[in-house]
């Protein structure tokens, strides 16, 4: 009689969701690949990222590019993130998600708040923005492939991966209000949390911020500030900044 064997791949439980999510939201690059349109072929790119407030990664990209050209053939895409660190890169985090690419158009709301989020995240780009050929992508996540390091892999779907959509859509539209309170009148509360979090040795500024928690940018490191409970509206978040900087 033949043993069955168990699924090493575990499904989601909340301890992978906090480590997809923080992957995903401190991610400033990945490797993207799509399928190419003259070979039918894998073509695989390094990106620049950020994500929208609900956690959809986004990717500025210029029409000149291989990969722009394979996303407007098929817009099934797949995103590599997770920051190698000293040692063996496999004993590290990482996670790939299989994701369908949808150009943001602009002018519009959507293509509005993926600036706001994406130069706040990567603020050189302020030099290549504007071009003519440069556009934003969501990369909408379908399922993820979560490899926490050795014996550890998880199965995730979108809803694991993202904010509440009514939250997310009430964040985005006061995100430039509260960066501004972030990184100014609040600034002393943040760079507490983020000490209390041991996130510090680097002036504090914030990247984003969504109903989960906050990206935060420490010199040259990109990093996430949890909230201790989910928001669900924007005036709740100097509540939370101020409770998280009271933390021992």
């Amino acid at each position: 009689m033949t043993e069955k064997r168990s699924d090493p791949v575990r499904p989601a439980d909340d301890e992978a969701r906090a480590l997809a999510r923080r992957l995903m939201r401190a991610a400033r690059h990945g490797a993207l690949g799509v399928v190419d349109p003259d070979t039918g072929g894998p073509h695989v790119s390094r990106v620049g990222l950020a994500t929208m407030v609900d956690g959809t990664p986004l990717i500025l990209v210029s029409s000149l590019a291989g990969h722009t050209a394979g996303l407007a053939a098929d817009p099934r895409c797949s995103l590599l993130i997770g920051e190698p660190g000293k040692g063996d890169p496999l004993a590290h985090p990482r996670m790939t998600m299989a994701c369908h690419a949808r150009k943001l158009d602009s002018p519009g709301a959507a293509a509005d708040e993926a600036r706001i989020r994406y130069l706040a995240a990567n603020p050189k780009a302020a030099l290549y923005v504007d071009f003519g050929d440069f556009s934003f992508y969501a990369l909408a996540p379908r399922t993820a492939s979560l490899n926490g390091g050795f014996g550890r892999a998880w199965r995730l779907t979108a809803r694991d991966l993202l904010c509440d959509r009514e939250a997310s859509a009430r964040f985005a539209a006061a995100q430039a209000g509260l960066l501004e309170w972030l990184n100014g009148q609040g600034l002393h509360a943040l760079t507490q949390a983020a000490r209390s979090a041991r996130l510090d040795g680097h002036p504090v500024k914030a990247a984003g911020v969504d109903p989960a928690g906050i990206d935060i940018v420490l010199g040259p490191l990109a990093a996430r500030l949890d909230f201790i409970a989910p928001a669900t509206q924007p005036d709740q978040v100097a509540a939370l900044v101020e409770r998280a900087a009271a933390k021992p």
